[in-house]
């Protein structure tokens, strides 16, 4: 079987493969129309996320037997259109699910101790202690909305604290011992702490708007390391001025696209990006809650072993 990959990944990926017996070839500068023209020749392609893979690619790929998308989600690819050309879709979750988990929780800690807020003091001369008094999470109520891969692994990392866990899924019985699942009404009156681990999906788009923040009968901090395309910026940034929204770990933004380099000038930032950018509350990193030394491996070799077992 003939490979193409289309993004580096871990060195072993093309290691084991070959191996295996497949035969890899590599194409990591040419455009979509080009990877277009040869990609009947191929029985799997391998991607992070360079470009989409949509029906007019899907078309083109006439021998195409699975794609392996070298990540968490599938949203780059058209799924459905993918699945009744009987294409098999290969992802890798579990490749980064921990380095999700540690991010999350780094982000709270940093919140709740006003970490960010401190450092900037001092570097610019002032020792404020009262000033900087912070939370403690021993006694809040962590809430986790999607309770997949990454929501199991955040809620795993809290176990050492003396703090409440739970869920709120669409799909019934995702509890577990680390995590009590309950539905949207109690999810809204308990929690102290929000943390969004979904997939991006029609049903998710916008869904954390103003509506469903002022749903909460408390102040609540806030965490996203799901996908930007959930979150009504400008809404999180009203609730961040009023108080609604007590801080925010954002490792993605609504705005993200293929190339973010471009995005930092005044003439196309939008407001409430600017606000981020300087609220001492708000705690920005560029999609990399899944972006480790290790994850790098762990992915790569998560899609190497479900080829395998696809191909055999």
């Amino acid at each position: 079987m003939k490979i193409l990959h289309i993004d580096k990944n871990h060195p072993l990926m093309l290691a084991q493969l070959a191996a295996q017996g497949f035969e890899n070839h590599e194409d990591y500068t040419s455009t979509k129309a080009e990877i277009e023209a040869k990609i009947a020749n191929y029985d799997g392609i391998i991607i992070r996320s360079r470009f989409p893979i949509d029906k007019a690619f899907l078309n083109k790929a006439t021998q195409l037997k699975f794609i392996g998308r070298v990540g968490a989600g599938l949203e780059n690819i058209d799924v459905a259109y993918a699945e009744s050309k009987g294409i098999e879709l290969i992802a890798a979750p579990e490749g980064n699910r921990n380095a999700v988990g540690e991010h999350a929780l780094g982000m709270l800690l940093s919140l709740l101790n006003k970490f960010k807020k401190a450092n900037n003091e001092i570097r610019n001369g002032k020792w404020l202690r009262e000033e900087n008094r912070g939370w403690e999470l021993d006694g809040k109520t962590v809430g986790i909305i999607g309770y997949g891969n990454m929501g199991k692994s955040f809620a795993k990392k809290l176990r050492g604290f003396d703090c409440q866990v739970i869920c709120y899924d669409i799909l019934p019985n995702k509890g577990d011992e680390n995590a009590r699942q309950v539905t949207l009404v109690d999810f809204f009156r308990q929690a102290d702490v929000v943390s969004l681990h979904t997939p991006q999906t029609p049903q998710t788009a916008g869904m954390i708007n103003e509506a469903f923040i002022n749903s909460f009968a408390k102040s609540f901090w806030f965490l996203n390391t799901a996908r930007g395309k959930s979150v009504i910026t400008d809404d999180l940034v009203r609730a961040l001025q009023s108080g609604k929204v007590l801080g925010a770990g954002l490792d993605v933004l609504e705005y993200e696209k293929a190339s973010f380099e471009d995005f930092f000038s005044d003439k196309q930032m939008p407001e409430a990006f600017k606000y981020l950018l300087q609220a001492d509350n708000v705690i920005l990193t560029p999609h990399i809650a899944g972006w480790t030394l290790e994850s790098k491996e762990k992915l790569a070799q998560t899609i190497v072993d479900k080829i395998i077992n696809f191909s055999h």
